[in-house]
């Protein structure tokens, strides 16, 4: 009878440190998951939560209960949505062409908050197999990058666009001209330039001063979008000077076409930051592919010549280049 009782105590004993160490477990856990900024969570293999950390509702507003069962898609926009079918379409295609599973994948998309706004996230996402090797779920991590996409964002319109009138600038024209030329040569489709410099622009600064200056090229630079369309590129690569990118363009008509209405919208008056009106206008010249040029020196050469001869004839007018003569070819 001792020995027995001597065992059950042993049992219990053994019993107890067990209990012990699955407490200890548990409290690592959840000071893993529940005290750490970044979202801890887990998904069956339905895409649904089984659980979140209180993180989420830190950075989105939801509480866990409002997301216990829900699908993960619930979580994205329609556009992160894609971005994730995207990245699944890529994993399944990687191991069908190398033959080894890539069961972590990150992925960065916005997600819904409960005010209705949006946030920036990093997910890590990892597949959870069972014994066997079987997908049961996925588990993974989630991070607020919000400030860094901003940051980068930041950095992007520094590099890419004037900071006073927000148009492209010459080195991201530059790059979408050439782009736009190597599809024209590809698809056998046309494209225009035009090329857009201010008549009596110096004396605005002289009379009513720089402040007002940019005033007026901020407006100008508005007028000029307003013009184009969503696909066509507007760009300020100087102090006055604009540039106009017109891909898939179907005639010199069409190019002229936008060219005039530019140029009688621009000459609408402005207002300065005192109230004072003023009005410039433009002189533009236009060049366009293949017609008149078939490279890039010779487009941007071309529609430059044809807009100082523009200025020169009066200003307030639309100047067509003259076409650059054909290359001799070998006898």
């Amino acid at each position: 009878l001792t020995e027995q009782f001597a065992s059950l105590a042993s049992i219990a004993i053994e019993r107890s440190k067990a209990a012990e160490k699955i407490r200890a477990s548990v409290a690592h856990y959840l000071l893993l998951t529940e005290g750490v900024s970044d979202v801890v969570w887990k998904l069956d293999r339905d895409f649904k939560f089984t659980y979140i950390s209180p993180a989420d509702e830190r950075m989105r507003g939801f509480r866990a209960d409002e997301v216990l069962g829900r699908h993960v898609f619930d979580l994205f926009t329609d556009e992160g949505i894609a971005t994730i079918r995207q990245q699944l379409r890529r994993r399944k295609l990687s191991e069908a062409a190398h033959g080894v599973p890539q069961d972590s994948i990150t992925i960065e998309v916005q997600q819904h908050c409960k005010d209705g706004t949006l946030v920036w996230t990093e997910i890590i996402s990892t597949r959870e197999r069972d014994a066997d090797g079987n997908i049961v779920g996925e588990h993974g991590i989630t991070r607020n990058i919000t400030e860094r996409k901003q940051a980068q964002e930041q950095v992007h319109r520094l590099a890419f666009y004037d900071s006073l009138t927000r148009l492209a600038n010459r080195r991201l024209f530059n790059d979408r001209l050439g782009q736009a030329l190597a599809r024209a040569r590809r698809e056998h489709s046309g494209l225009g330039l035009l090329f857009i410099d201010l008549d009596n622009f110096k004396p605005v600064n002289d009379q009513h001063g720089h402040e007002a200056g940019d005033g007026v090229l901020q407006a100008v630079a508005q007028r000029i979008n307003s013009c184009v369309r969503a696909s066509d590129t507007a760009a300020r690569i100087g102090g006055d000077e604009f540039v106009v990118l017109l891909p898939d363009l179907q005639t010199l008509q069409d190019a002229l076409a936008v060219a005039e209405k530019i140029r009688q919208n621009v000459q609408l008056p402005c207002l300065t930051d005192k109230q004072a009106s003023v009005i410039v206008t433009t002189s533009i010249g236009v060049a366009t592919y293949p017609l008149h040029g078939t490279s890039e020196d010779a487009l941007l050469r071309l529609g430059d010549a044809a807009m100082y001869r523009a200025k020169n004839t009066g200003g307030n007018r639309v100047e067509i280049c003259t076409p650059e003569p054909a290359t001799p070819q070998p006898v």
